[in-house]
C-alpha cells in the first residue's frame, strides 16, 4: 500500500475540461496528484470529507496586474479567497520587469506601482527574488511592450519607434522570454504606446515565434467607438506575426457601442474557424477602472473616482458632481485630480453577457491591488462568475464556468501539468459549496472576501481553510 498526503473523498469533482463532473477519490502526495477514482489503496496522512461541496482545479486567473502585489503582499488574500491559485500578471503593457524605471512615469504606471519600484531591469532579478521569497499563488509573467518602450526610448514616447528602437526592444524582449516569461503584452490605448504602430507591435510580435508556446495579449488600441477596427488590428497583429493572440478584458464601451459585440465575435469567430489561435478574458462586471483620463471619461455614463492623489476628499465622489463643484469642465477635472484612478460605468449587461458565455472567453479579474479604493473585481471575480452568473442566471453550466478558470487559461498560456484535475499534475485546488458561492465586494466596500470558498491547495499545501490564509506560501514562478 503506498503512501499518500491526503486523500480528498465525497466530493463532486469538476476536473476542468468542461465535461460531467464525477463523485471520485483524489489522492495528493506532495505537490502533485497521484490518483483520481477508488483511492482506498493508498495510506494517507489525512482525510478530507468533501461531502455536498465541490472540488475544481485551481483557479487561473487569466489577466492581472500583480506583478508587485506578490512581492508586498504574499498571502495575496485578494486572490487566494477566490480559490485562485495562479495569476498572468504583466497585462496591458506594463510589467515590473523588465524595466529599471528612473523619473516620472505616465500612466498607467503609477496604478503599478512608484517609480522606486521598477527595479528589474531584467526578468532574472524579480524571478529571483520571488523564488526567495515565494507567494502563496503561482505567477506566470508577460512582457510588457510599455515597459520595454519606457526602458529603451523613454524621451519619444510619443513616437513611433525607428529601426534601432525596435531592434533595442526585440532584444530586450528576446532575453526576458529566455529568462522565464511566456509572452509580450500591449497596452495601445494607453499613452506609453498609443504612438506604437501596427508595424511596431509586428516586428516585436515575431520575437514570440522563436519561443515554444509564447502568448500576445493586447489592451487594445480601442475599446469603444473604434473598437472594431482595433480588434481587426489585433488580427492583423497575430496573423502577420504567426503567433497565438489574446484579447484582454475584451468589451465594447460607451452607449454608443452597445450590441457591438455580436459583431466583434463574429469577427473572432471568422478568424478561429480560419485556424488563427485567438482567444480572449472577460470579466464580470459592467465597470472598468483604470486611471482617470479624459479621453477614456468621454465615452462612460458615469465616472466614478476611485482615489485621487491631490484630492483625496474627492475619492468616491462622482466625477460630474466634482466638476459641477468646482465649475469646470470634465476634462479639467480630470487634470486637476490626477494622479487619479476611477471606475467607469460603460458596458451593456446583453454584451458583457454575450462575451462570457461565448466558448473562447477566460475569466480574469483585471484588478489592481494598489487601489486603495479598488474595483470589487479585484476581491469578488471568480465567485461572482460562480454564484451571480451560474446558479443565479444560469448563464452557462458549472462545468463550462470551471472550464473558463482553469484548463481553458491552463492551455492557452501554456501552464504545463495545471488546471486540470489530472493524474501527475501539480495539485492546484479549490474546495467550495456550490450553493452558498457569491461575492460580497462592491464598489462602495471592495475589500472583502467571498463567502463559500471552503478550502485552496497550492502545490499540494492548504493554503486557504475556513476563512483565512494558513500563512503557506508554496507558489512558484511559472514559465514554459
Amino acid at each position: 500500500m503506498a503512501n499518500c498526503d491526503f486523500i480528498i473523498s465525497g466530493a463532486r469533482v469538476i476536473d476542468g475540461s468542461g465535461g460531467n463532473s464525477r463523485h471520485v477519490e483524489v489522492a495528493v502526495e506532495r505537490e502533485r496528484i497521484v490518483d483520481i477514482g477508488d483511492c482506498s489503496h493508498w495510506r494517507a496522512d489525512a482525510h478530507i470529507d468533501a461531502s455536498g461541496m465541490v472540488l475544481a482545479p485551481g483557479f487561473v486567473d487569466a489577466h492581472t496586474h500583480d506583478d508587485l502585489e506578490l512581492l508586498k503582499s504574499p498571502l495575496v488574500t485578494c486572490k487566494l479567497s477566490q480559490g485562485v491559485t495562479s495569476v498572468i500578471a504583466g497585462n496591458c503593457g506594463i510589467s515590473l520587469a523588465p524595466l529599471a524605471a528612473v523619473g516620472e512615469m505616465p500612466p498607467p504606471f503609477p496604478l503599478l506601482g512608484e517609480t522606486r519600484e521598477f527595479q528589474f531591469p531584467t526578468v532574472e532579478p524579480y524571478r529571483n527574488k520571488l523564488k526567495a521569497s515565494p507567494a502563496s499563488i503561482n505567477l506566470a509573467l508577460l512582457a510588457g511592450h510599455s515597459s520595454l518602450r519606457l526602458g529603451t526610448m523613454p524621451d519619444r514616447l510619443e513616437q513611433a519607434a525607428d529601426a534601432e528602437a525596435i531592434g533595442l526592444m526585440q532584444e530586450a524582449l528576446r532575453l526576458a522570454l529566455q529568462q522565464g516569461c511566456i509572452g509580450l503584452s500591449t497596452g495601445l490605448d494607453y499613452p506609453p504606446a498609443e504612438a506604437a504602430s501596427t508595424d511596431e507591435v509586428v516586428q516585436l510580435a515575431g520575437v514570440l515565434r522563436e519561443f515554444d508556446d509564447a502568448v500576445y495579449a493586447t489592451h487594445m488600441r480601442d475599446e469603444g467607438d473604434h473598437v472594431i477596427e482595433a480588434v481587426a488590428e489585433t488580427l492583423e497583429i497575430g496573423a502577420r506575426a504567426q503567433v497565438p493572440t489574446i484579447i484582454s478584458h475584451h468589451k465594447c464601451a460607451g452607449t454608443n457601442n452597445y450590441g457591438r459585440s455580436r459583431e466583434t465575435l463574429q469577427m473572432i469567430d471568422r478568424a478561429r474557424a480560419a485556424g488563427q489561435p485567438v482567444g480572449f478574458d472577460v470579466y464580470p462586471y459592467t465597470a472598468s477602472s483604470t486611471s482617470l483620463l479624459p479621453q477614456f471619461v468621454r465615452g462612460a455614463a458615469s465616472v466614478l473616482v476611485a482615489e485621487s492623489e491631490p484630492h483625496p476628499e474627492c475619492n468616491g465622489r462622482m466625477l460630474d458632481r466634482i466638476a459641477a463643484d468646482w465649475r469646470c469642465s470634465l476634462d479639467e477635472a480630470c487634470e486637476r485630480l490626477y494622479p487619479a484612478a476611477a471606475i467607469y460605468f460603460e458596458m451593456d449587461d446583453d454584451d458583457l453577457e454575450r462575451i462570457m458565455a461565448h466558448p473562447a472567453a477566460m475569466i480574469g479579474s483585471d484588478g489592481i491591488a494598489s487601489m486603495q479604493t479598488p474595483h470589487p473585481r479585484l476581491w469578488g471575480t471568480f465567485p461572482r462568475v460562480l454564484g451571480h452568473y451560474v446558479r443565479e442566471k444560469k448563464l452557462f453550466q458549472l462545468e463550462t464556468a470551471v472550464h473558463k478558470m482553469s484548463a481553458l487559461p491552463a492551455r492557452r498560456f501554456a501552464l504545463r501539468d495545471r488546471g486540470s484535475i489530472t493524474i501527475g499534475n501539480y495539485a492546484d485546488l479549490v474546495l467550495f459549496d456550490p450553493d452558498t458561492i457569491i461575492d460580497r465586494a462592491t464598489f462602495e466596500q471592495p475589500k472583502q472576501t467571498s463567502t463559500g470558498i471552503v478550502s485552496v491547495w497550492v502545490n499540494g499545501k492548504l493554503s486557504w481553510h475556513e476563512g483565512a490564509a494558513t500563512g503557506a506560501r508554496n507558489g512558484q514562478f511559472l514559465t514554459h
